[in-house]
């Protein structure tokens, strides 16, 4: 008796504490995983309830993946970084908000943070300034081609 007793226990304090996780912000089912596993709930409990709540509809990567990908865009960062943290927290597809952007928009978005951190003077003859913006830019996540084009943008 004391062990299903036991189970029940684990069982209704992984539900409880995945939906209170849930209704702050979106996780990844690997991120839940892990907070639940920090919380000592056994692995096949965690997976059970876990399952139940991707059928319920109530945890998705796919969700979790759009959503966090267009809040990393907004904050100036480009696809590289994007997909490598998006990899770090359990999804390995790329979401259609990263896949539809074209190259021309992140070169866009790339230029944008450029002028918004350095200004966009002529910096052609400065190869000290040059690799430090191409350094900043490569570091938020954009790829050579659109560090690149971006530094050749000009007032």
């Amino acid at each position: 008796m004391g062990k299903a007793s036991n189970q029940d226990d684990q069982e209704y304090k992984a539900r409880s504490a995945a939906l209170r996780l849930l209704a702050r912000r979106e996780h990844s089912r690997f991120e839940l995983s892990l907070k639940l596993r920090q919380r000592k709930i056994e692995p096949d409990v965690i997976e059970r309830v876990l399952d139940d709540y991707e059928g319920e509809g109530w945890l998705s990567d796919e969700r979790f993946a759009d959503i966090y990908a267009r809040q990393r865009m907004d904050l100036g960062y480009g696809p590289l970084r994007i997909l490598a943290e998006l990899q770090q927290r359990g999804v390995h597809n790329t979401p259609d908000c990263v896949r539809e952007m074209t190259d021309a928009e992140w070169i866009e978005r790339a230029t944008l943070l450029r002028e918004k951190r350095f200004g966009l003077c002529d910096i052609t003859e400065d190869w000290d300034e040059k690799v430090r913006q191409a350094r900043f830019l490569a570091r938020r996540g954009f790829a050579s081609d659109h560090v690149e084009s971006a530094l050749e943008r000009r007032l």
